[in-house]
C-alpha cells in the first residue's frame, strides 16, 4: 500500500541549543515530492489556424526546457511541453510510436525511452530527429494539416545568444525544406522580453534554462560586443541540488529524478539577503523548524495493530505470572540441586568414616568403585562440596559471601624419585606437577596484578605532577590521546561496517587470511586437483575461525577499552580545560539535541529508524539558500567565473566609455528567464551592486511583468507589428543565397560586431 497523504507528526521533542532547547516545536509541514507531469488527454486548440492569413506568423519560442508555440494574434501560447520524444516500436502493434513532450512520461516504457532534442546543459539542438518530432507536433497542435505540402505560413523562431552558425543553418533546411515555411526569422528570447515590456536602454540579465547572459542595450539597439554568458541556468541548479541530495542521503530508498529536483529548487529555494551570515547560523535550532522545509516521498508503512488499554494491561499481567513463575521454578531447582549436593556429601563423609576401618586392599577397591585416585581427591571433593552447599546457601538467603583464604598446597611426591614410586604413585606424581603449575602461576599473576596497581599508582603520581609544573603541554597531550582514540573508534566503526559488505577489502582480505591459514602451503597458489584438501582433520584447526574473527581481543573487550579511555581522558579535560565543556564530549555529539549533523540531516525533530516515513523524507535547509546562490558566488558550485554582480560592473565601468550611457544602463536593469524568479533576487541584486558601483549614479532594478513568457509574448507582439518586416528570411532568399543567409535586426544575433 502506497501511502501519499500527509501526516504531521508530534512536536513534543526538545531541541539542544539556545533558549528554545525545551521548548516544544509545532507539527512540521510536510511537502510531497511530485509524481512525473505526464497530463493525459489534452484537447489540441485548433482553431487558431481558420483565424490566422498567409501574414500571420507562428511564433516558436524554442526555449530547452520548454516550447512554446501560438499565433502572434495570441495573448499567450497556445502550446508549452518539453522538449523530449520517446520513440519505440510497439511490438504489440508491430509499429513505431512517439510520445512527445508532457505524453513522454505516460508510463515506465516511454519515460526509459525519453531522448531530449539539445545537448545536455545548453541551448544547442544536438538531436535533430528529436527536434523535427517537436516540429511536427507543434504545428499539429496548432491545427495544421500541412495538406498542401507545407505550413503555409511565416515563422518567428527564438534562439540563444550567439547560436552556433551549424545549428541555425540546419534549423533553416529543417524548416524550409521539410515543412515548407515562405519565411522564417530569429531573434533572442531575451531581447523579446525587455521589448515586450517596453525597454528602450538598460542591462538585460537574462538567467534561463541553461545558461545566464548579461546583454547592454541603448537605444533599443544591444551591444553585443559586450555581451557576457555566465554558464549557470536552471539546469545546472538542479542538477547541483540533486547533486548535494545525494551526498546528503548516500542510501536513500526513494528515487531522485531530475523533474524532482526543479521543481524543489523553485518551490523551496530562495536569494539570501546576507549569504555568509545566514550560513553560518541557518542550522540554530531557534527558528528551524521553519526554516526546514520536508519533501516527503511515497512509503509503505508497517500497519500496527493498536491494543487497548485492557488488552496491553492483561499482558503486563501474563508476563508478570510468567516471570514469577520462572522465579519460582528457578528457586526450586536450585533446591533440589542443593539437596543433591548435601545428600552427596553425607555419603562421601559417611565413605570416609567406612575407610578408616578397612585393609588397604579393600580401601583401594571403595575409592575405585567412586572414580577416586586416593584419599586426598575424596577429601578434597568433600571440602569443595562443602564450600559449594555453604555459598548456596548464603546466596539463597542473602548473606555474605566470605571465601575461604587459599591454604599453600603441598606436593610431597614431586621430591621422591620416579624409581620409588609404582604405575598409580606415577600418575598421581603427575597431577600433583600439574596442580604446582597451576598454583605458581595464581601466584604469579597475584603479584603481577599488584605490581600493576602499583605501576598506575605510580604513573597517577608522575601524572600530577606534570599537570601541576607545566598545565599546557599537559593539556595538549591529553587532547592528542583525545584525537588518537577519536580515530580508532571511527576506524574500529568503519571496518566493522566493510566486514558486513563481502565486496569490501576488508572483508577480502579477512577471507584471504582464512584461505591462507587453512592451508598447508600459505601464499602458494593452489591449482584444482592438485593437492587434497584436510582441513578440519585436526580440532585445532577450527580454531583459526576464532583467531580471525576476535584477533589478540574481542570486538566488545576492544570498544570497551576504547570507550574508558576516552572517558577518562575526556573527564579530564572537563575538570582542567576551561575550553573543553560538556557539548564537546563525544556522548554529547552523539545526542541529537546537540548534533549540528542531526540538525543538517533531520532538522529539529528526533529521527526514528524504524519509521518508514521519516526514512522517505528529505530535509532542505542549507540547500535552501546555497543552490540559487552560485549566480553570485559560481566558485562555491566549482565554476571558475565571476558572479553576475562583477560581469555587470565590469560591463558598465569598462564596455561603456560614456558616463551617461553607463547612467541610463543602471537605470533599468532588466531581470528575465525562469532563473530570475526566486525570492530576493531584484533586492540581492541592488545591494550587492550599490557596494560595488560608484554611490552617485542611481540603480533600478526591475523583473520581467512574466519571467517565462515574456519572450515568447514580445516575439509574437514583434511578429504582428510592422518594423518585423525586414526581418524575415524568405525562401526565394533562401533558395538563392543559402541556409546560411540571415537578416539582422534589433532583437536578434548579428554576423560582426
Amino acid at each position: 500500500m502506497t501511502i501519499t497523504t500527509t501526516r504531521c507528526i508530534d512536536g513534543d521533542s526538545t531541541c539542544g541549543r539556545g533558549d528554545t532547547r525545551f521548548e516544544p516545536k509545532p507539527p512540521p509541514r510536510i511537502w510531497q515530492a511530485i509524481e512525473s507531469p505526464f497530463r493525459g488527454y489534452q484537447p489540441l486548440p485548433t482553431d487558431g489556424y481558420a483565424r490566422s492569413s498567409s501574414n500571420t506568423a507562428i511564433v516558436i519560442d524554442n526555449g530547452a526546457s520548454l516550447l512554446r508555440a501560438g499565433w502572434s494574434f495570441d495573448k499567450a501560447p497556445r502550446v508549452s511541453f518539453p522538449t523530449i520524444v520517446a520513440r519505440y516500436r510497439d511490438r504489440k502493434i508491430n509499429k513505431t510510436v512517439s510520445y512527445v513532450g508532457f505524453n513522454a512520461f505516460a508510463d515506465a516504457t516511454t519515460r526509459g525511452q525519453i531522448r531530449n532534442a539539445f545537448e545536455p546543459g545548453s541551448s544547442v539542438v544536438g538531436n535533430w530527429d528529436v527536434m523535427e518530432g517537436l516540429l511536427d507536433y507543434t504545428f499539429a497542435s496548432l491545427g495544421i494539416s500541412g495538406q498542401d505540402g507545407g505550413v503555409g505560413r511565416p515563422i518567428v523562431m527564438t534562439e540563444p545568444v550567439a547560436n552556433l552558425g551549424y545549428s541555425r543553418k540546419t534549423m533553416t533546411e529543417l524548416l524550409f525544406e521539410c515543412y515548407s515555411a515562405p519565411s522564417v526569422a530569429y531573434g533572442i528570447d531575451a531581447l523579446f522580453s525587455y521589448k515586450f515590456n517596453k525597454g528602450r536602454s538598460g542591462l538585460i540579465i537574462s538567467s534561463s534554462h541553461t545558461a545566464t547572459h548579461l546583454i547592454p542595450v541603448l537605444d533599443s539597439k544591444p551591444i553585443m560586443s559586450n555581451v557576457t554568458r555566465l554558464n549557470w541556468g536552471g539546469y545546472q541548479g538542479a542538477e547541483y541540488l540533486l547533486k548535494l541530495i545525494k551526498l546528503k542521503y548516500p542510501n536513500f530508498q526513494g528515487k531522485l529524478t531530475d523533474y524532482q529536483a526543479e521543481e524543489m529548487a523553485r518551490e523551496h529555494c530562495y536569494i539570501s539577503q546576507d549569504f555568509d551570515r545566514e550560513m553560518n547560523t541557518f542550522l540554530d535550532w531557534s527558528g528551524l523548524e521553519e526554516r526546514d522545509h520536508i519533501v516527503q516521498y511515497p512509503f509503505t508503512e508497517q500497519v500496527i495493530v493498536e491494543k487497548s488499554e485492557e488488552e496491553l494491561a492483561r499482558i503486563a499481567e501474563r508476563k508478570r505470572e510468567g516471570g514469577r513463575r520462572l522465579q519460582e521454578q528457578a528457586a526450586k531447582m536450585r533446591l533440589e540441586k542443593l539437596i543433591r549436593k548435601e545428600q552427596t556429601l553425607d555419603y562421601y563423609k559417611d565413605l570416609q568414616q567406612r575407610l578408616g576401618n578397612q585393609t588397604k586392599k579393600e580401601i583401594k577397591r571403595l575409592l575405585d568403585d567412586e572414580e577416586f585416585r586416593d584419599e586426598a581427591q575424596l577429601e578434597k571433593t568433600i571440602q569443595e562440596l562443602e564450600k559449594s552447599i555453604r555459598k548456596a546457601r548464603n546466596k539463597d538467603v542473602g548473606g555474605p559471601d566470605n571465601p575461604e583464604e587459599e591454604l599453600e598446597p603441598t606436593f610431597p611426591l614431586l621430591e621422591v624419585p620416579d624409581e620409588s614410586l609404582d604405575e598409580a604413585g606415577i600418575k598421581e606424581k603427575r597431577h600433583q606437577r600439574l596442580m604446582k603449575s597451576g598454583y605458581e602461576a595464581r601466584v604469579r599473576a597475584k603479584v603481577e596484578k599488584e605490581l600493576e596497581k602499583a605501576r598506575v599508582a605510580d604513573e597517577e603520581r608522575i601524572d600530577n605532577e606534570r599537570r601541576e609544573n607545566d598545565l599546557s603541554n599537559w593539556l595538549e597531550e591529553r587532547r592528542a590521546a583525545r584525537q588518537t582514540l577519536l580515530q580508532r573508534i571511527k576506524e574500529r566503526d568503519r571496518l566493522k561496517a566493510d566486514l558486513g559488505n563481502r565486496k569490501s577489502l576488508a572483508s577480502q582480505m579477512r577471507m584471504k587470511t582464512l584461505a591462507n591459514l587453512a592451508s598447508d602451503q600459505p601464499g602458494k597458489k593452489r591449482r584444482r586437483g592438485g593437492d587434497d584438501d584436510n582441513f578440519g582433520a585436526n580440532d585445532d584447526d577450527w580454531g583459526i575461525y576464532r583467531t580471525v574473527a576476535i584477533g589478540d581481543q574481542s570486538d566488545d573487550e576492544e570498544e570497551e577499552d576504547l570507550g574508558a579511555g576516552l572517558k577518562n581522558v575526556e573527564a579530564q579535560l572537563l575538570k582542567y580545560d576551561p575550553s573543553f565543556n560538556e557539548n564537546n564530549t563525544l556522548e554529547a555529539q552523539n545526542d541529537w539535541t546537540q548534533s549540528l549533523v542531526h540538525a543538517f540531516l533531520r532538522g529539529p525533530r528526533p529521527f526514528d529508524p524504524e519509521s518508514q516515513q521519516e526514512a522517505y523524507q528529505i530535509h532542505l535547509n542549507v540547500e535552501r539558500i546555497r543552490v540559487p546562490e552560485v549566480v553570485f558566488q559560481p566558485s562555491i558550485a566549482g565554476l571558475d567565473q565571476a558572479g553576475i554582480v562583477d560581469i555587470a560592473a565590469d560591463i558598465t565601468n569598462h564596455g561603456l566609455a560614456k558616463p551617461a550611457d553607463r547612467e541610463r544602463v543602471l537605470k533599468n536593469i532588466f531581470l528575465t528567464g525562469g532563473n530570475t524568479m526566486f525570492k530576493g533576487f531584484e533586492e540581492r541584486l541592488k545591494t550587492e551592486l550599490r557596494g560595488v558601483l560608484p554611490m552617485e549614479i542611481p540603480i533600478d532594478v526591475q523583473k520581467a511583468s512574466n519571467p517565462v513568457l515574456d519572450a515568447w509574448r514580445g516575439a509574437a507582439q514583434w511578429a504582428a507589428g510592422d518594423e518585423s518586416k525586414g526581418g524575415f528570411v524568405t525562401r526565394d532568399e533562401y533558395l538563392e543565397k543559402g541556409p546560411e543567409y540571415m537578416k539582422e535586426h534589433s532583437l536578434g544575433n548579428a554576423t560582426s560586431f
